[in-house]
């Protein structure tokens, strides 16, 4: 006969998350090459956020939730005069970071985007520092941020490298939330135990479907599902630090745990050790405000498009060769409903790359997507994946994320095959890339900052040496806007 009594044994916390809290709170990063790497980050990740206040739809969810709240010594936002609740906070810096899909990438099994948990970050260490000022101690600086940004990446990447979400349906926004709690947590000089606990909540929260990111259902909520789940993590450490208990097997435990509920039974895979691989490798989006699977794409039409766009009555048929994941998420026929959906259009951003010979965030607004001729290109375009370029995708050395096009004319003739495998924010185009991305940041802060304020911002961040040792408070001072 069969027990209906369940034994009540509070087990040991799961492997991971003793794992993840011991590499958070004492993992030593050395790696000069991850904080160099995590300098221009912070750089180009500021910068995306900045340029993302010139869009309405964006600006209009910042500030707090009930106009005009007062809170003493609140977390600043870039770019804006709102000093907010730390979690909201959080919420609008990630909501800022992300909403032109124009900040870092990372791919494996799972993607995503590890400078999405820079709005978490910074608003703890905002918050943290001007209460240590307050105790009469030295607030936090900017390593302690590059070092927080390094570890996140590592988190979330690493996380990514065997373990699909999206393939269960689930966004990759968990990825931030788990990431982000694990480096508020040691900001705040969290015990083990406490960190432990803050962790295990992340997976007994329901989590994000993908349904806003694919059609028919794309949308603007992916521009700030990471903000929501970064701010998600500081409000999940504060509970903790309030005295909120942790739920050791939030993983493992059969029936309940976020394995059996959400995992479909499967175990983590996680293969290698948390350093600083991440950040080291990590994608910059430079050049073009595009789905990372798609940047190579977009290159190689911007290369075309010279030879094209005299001739596009003439074109017959665009055959362009992916990979698998970028068949899977952004290849779409038919109508495209808003700037979300155009943005995951693989088809979308090649055709304005022919057009234009460039692509920007303004590329995805209605004005421009009513150019009939966007639409015809669509239509001729064919899709093809090349094994090869699926299978190096995934490849540890390599990390393409190649694309090739070609285009065929009614007489018979077409273009040479441009393949690009290495898009230019890619580690393997590091020295080619550094300019291109400063010259972004730049451009960036001057979409909103007059020139004196933003060369002042620019000297610090240029001084690697003097920016390590700045603190958060000056820091967050000098993107304050003073309009």
């Amino acid at each position: 006969m069969s027990s209906t009594v369940e034994t009540n044994v509070r087990q040991e916390p799961d492997e991971l998350l003793n794992k993840i809290a011991d590499y958070a709170l004492n993992y030593k990063v050395d790696s000069e090459e991850a904080l160099s790497t995590a300098r221009y980050c912070l750089m180009d990740t500021l910068g995306c956020g900045v340029l993302a206040l010139s869009f309405p739809e964006c600006k209009k969810l910042l500030g707090p939730y009930v106009e005009g709240t007062v809170v003493p010594n609140g977390v600043r936002v870039p770019g804006t005069d709102f000093v907010l609740d730390p979690i909201k906070g959080a919420w609008d810096i990630g909501a800022i970071i992300r909403w032109l899909d124009f900040n870092d990438t990372w791919l494996a099994a799972e993607w995503g985007h590890p400078s999405d948990n820079l709005g978490g970050i910074l608003a703890a260490a905002d918050y943290i520092s001007q209460q240590k000022i307050l105790d009469g101690k030295e607030p936090l600086t900017i390593q302690d941020i590059l070092i927080a940004m390094v570890k996140a990446h590592e988190i979330q990447g690493v996380m990514a490298l065997e373990n699909s979400f999206n393939r269960v349906g689930l966004d990759h926004v968990i990825l931030v939330k788990l990431a982000s709690t694990a480096v508020i947590s040691s900001l705040f000089e969290l015990s083990k135990e406490e960190t432990i606990n803050a962790l295990s909540q992340v997976f007994v929260d329901g989590q994000s479907l993908r349904t806003y990111r694919h059609s028919p259902n794309a949308g603007p909520r992916k521009s700030w599902a990471a903000g929501d789940a970064t701010s998600r993590a500081l409000q999940l450490v504060i509970l903790t630090m309030k005295g909120q208990i942790g739920y050791p097997s939030a993983i493992t435990a059969p029936t309940w745990g976020f394995k059996d509920v959400l995992f479909k039974g499967n175990n983590f895979q996680i293969n290698q050790e948390f350093k600083s691989y991440v950040m080291e490798n990590v994608l910059f989006k430079i050049s073009f405000p595009a789905e990372f699977h798609a940047q190579t794409a977009v290159e190689a039409a911007v290369t075309l498009h010279p030879e094209v766009i005299n001739r596009l009555e003439e074109i017959e048929r665009i055959e362009i060769i992916t990979h698998e994941s970028a068949i899977r998420i952004i290849s779409k026929e038919g109508d495209l409903n808003n700037p979300a959906d155009r943005d995951h259009c693989i088809q979308y951003m090649t055709a304005i790359g022919l057009l234009k010979g460039d692509l920007v965030a303004e590329d995805y607004e209605d004005d421009v997507a009513a150019d009939p001729r966007i639409d015809s290109l669509r239509k001729k375009m064919i899709i093809k994946e090349d094994k090869r370029y699926s299978k190096e995708y995934l490849e540890a050395d390599k990390r393409s994320i190649a694309n090739s096009m070609q285009i065929y004319f009614k007489d018979g003739s077409s273009t040479k095959n441009i393949e690009v495998e290495y898009p230019i924010g890619h580690r393997r185009r590091r020295e080619e890339g550094i300019p291109v991305l400063l010259s972004k940041f730049e451009k960036n802060l001057k979409t909103h900052f007059d020139e004196n304020q933003a060369n002042e911002i620019i000297e610090i961040c240029a001084n690697e040496e003097a920016l390590k040792n700045t603190s958060v408070v000056e820091f967050m001072s000098l993107l304050v806007s003073k309009k």
